[in-house]
């Protein structure tokens, strides 16, 4: 009797098994008690079986045929990377940040299709600026165009109120906005804020901006005006947006700086500033009016001149340090209700044009799962009618 396929031993080059695990951040001793013969695969005494290679696979997010090639396939990111890598962990990048950019693109492709069908025009606002232009200019620009109303702001009761907001209004301007801490719906797969903290994918008709939802509230303020100056500049490109330095990249120090004007209009900060009240109750008390971390007030402070570079280092650390142990990272995936996690996942303007589309039949049901991360014909019924749609 023949030993049924499943069980025969597969010839795979060893190095492609150590390049999955090293690819996925996992050492050995991690998978050991999953596969205890993975150390002896991966030096070459023993195969695996195609069953337990479709495991392995599965276990490292790794596509399966990529273990059958003759050498590591080279993964580069598909956008520009504007990132400050600090840590070496980071240079490759990671499966997660790698899947969640793939599926991001699916979803642009698919909605860019949509609105050429239904005939919608191309925004003008797409690469109207350049990195010559004034960034107060641009950074009013923006602010009109998305209806992002600073003295509004203040009146807002809190920050997770501010950011929701800012959100609706800037796809209402029919831009994409996902914001997630997980690749998908996979909250076994999170994604880490200190990989990055999003990043843009241009299109002309179909603008995408992506948060990584496991970043703190403010820092998500920030990153959505980061890419926003993406949008107008018409740059694609990964980003991990950080005040304590300026970028080595044109890019990013552009971008930096029309996100902080955006949101810290240097006129009102000047206005509001009161330096004869303590900086740490100042930062809060600012921060609270322009619904932004202190971190950004700092930095507009040391902008405008009112703080010296060796200063606002120092106090930059220490502020850090303090909002590392109090801000908690937002909204944990998985929890509160799936359908409005579903939502600020995928977008609401993606969702709304992508239900719509499959009542009408011209989307199949399987893409619409696949895009939304789902499985079920009753769950799309039911996002369907939490979004309003009937």
């Amino acid at each position: 009797m023949n030993k049924p396929t499943a069980r025969i031993p597969v010839p795979i080059r060893p190095e492609l098994l150590r390049w999955a695990r090293e690819r996925a951040g996992r050492p050995l001793e991690s998978l050991v008690n999953k596969f205890p013969k993975l150390p002896q695969w991966e030096n070459g005494e023993v195969q695996p079986t195609l069953k337990q290679l479709e495991k392995l696979a599965k276990t490292l997010h790794v596509p399966l045929g990529f273990l059958f090639l003759n050498a590591p396939p080279d993964e580069p990111l598909p956008i520009p990377d504007f990132r400050t890598i600090a840590r070496t962990e980071w240079v490759r990048p990671s499966p997660e940040l790698l899947d969640t950019i793939y599926i991001c693109q699916q979803r642009q492709e698919w909605y860019r299709n949509y609105l050429i069908v239904t005939n919608e025009e191309p925004l003008t606002f797409i690469s109207s600026a350049n990195l010559d232009d004034d960034t107060f200019v641009v950074a009013a620009a923006i602010r009109e165009r998305i209806h992002i109303d600073v003295e509004e702001r203040r009146h807002i009761p809190t920050w997770t109120q501010a950011f929701s907001q800012m959100i609706d209004r800037v796809e209402d301007a029919n831009i994409l906005v996902m914001v997630s801490g997980v690749v998908g719906n996979n909250t076994h797969r999170k994604l880490n804020p200190e990989e990055f903290r999003g990043f843009t994918l241009i299109d002309e008709y179909a603008p995408l901006i992506f948060i990584n939802g496991a970043d703190t509230l403010s820092a998500k303020m920030f990153t959505l005006a980061h890419e926003l100056a993406h949008i107008w500049l018409g740059e694609s490109g990964v980003s991990n947006t950080s005040l304590i330095q300026f970028p080595d990249d044109r890019i990013e120090r552009w971008c930096n700086q029309v996100a902080a004007e955006l949101l810290v209009p240097a006129q009102l900060l000047e206005q509001d500033y009161r330096p004869d009240i303590g900086l740490p109750e100042e930062l809060n008390r600012l921060a609270r009016i322009f619904k932004v971390s202190t971190l950004v007030i700092l930095r507009r402070l040391y902008d405008l001149g009112y703080l010296a570079w060796e200063h606002y280092q120092e106090i930059y650390q220490e502020e850090f340090e303090r909002l590392k142990k109090y801000e908690r990272p937002g909204t944990k995936d998985g929890g509160g209700n799936f359908y409005s996690n579903l939502t600020r996942k995928v977008g609401k303007r993606f969702a709304t044009a992508l239900i719509i589309s499959v009542m009408e039949g011209q989307t199949l049901f399987r893409d619409a799962y696949n895009m939304l991360g789902i499985s079920r014909a009753e769950t799309l019924k039911k996002f369907a009618q939490d979004l309003g749609i009937r």
